[in-house]
């Protein structure tokens, strides 16, 4: 077999596989669609009532229940990032504990370190 020969037909499986048909089958297709889904809502959840807790511990409660999208806040106003978590005891929590929303709410976590006064 040639070298041009064999180029050729490379490049014509390679083509062929470009195209979705294997080489030496005649090539098919086939439609395909999709129909919406019809998805229900998701189920409200409960805010459980952190006050007081580790921070730690208080995510940590908020994911069990199903809650994942959270915020941190300084409680004293200071913009600190709540780096080490157990660092930080809860002073605060918005939407309120026992109430229910979505499991995409933004939980907001309001926190001050153990050692502010």
């Amino acid at each position: 077999m040639s070298r041009r020969m064999v180029t050729t037909l490379a490049a014509l499986a390679f083509a062929a596989a470009a195209c979705g048909a294997p080489p030496g089958s005649p090539a098919t297709t086939t439609p395909t669609t999709t129909a919406p889904s019809a998805s229900a809502p998701a189920a409200p959840i409960k805010v459980p009532d952190v006050s007081g807790m580790n921070h730690q511990d208080a995510q940590d409660a908020m994911q069990r229940a199903g809650l994942y999208n959270l915020r941190e806040v300084d409680g004293t106003g200071q913009g600190r990032a709540l780096v080490i978590d157990r660092n930080w005891r809860q002073t605060g929590q918005d939407p309120a504990p026992g109430t229910e929303v979505p499991p995409d709410a933004v939980i907001t976590l309001t926190a001050v370190k153990y050692t502010d006064r």
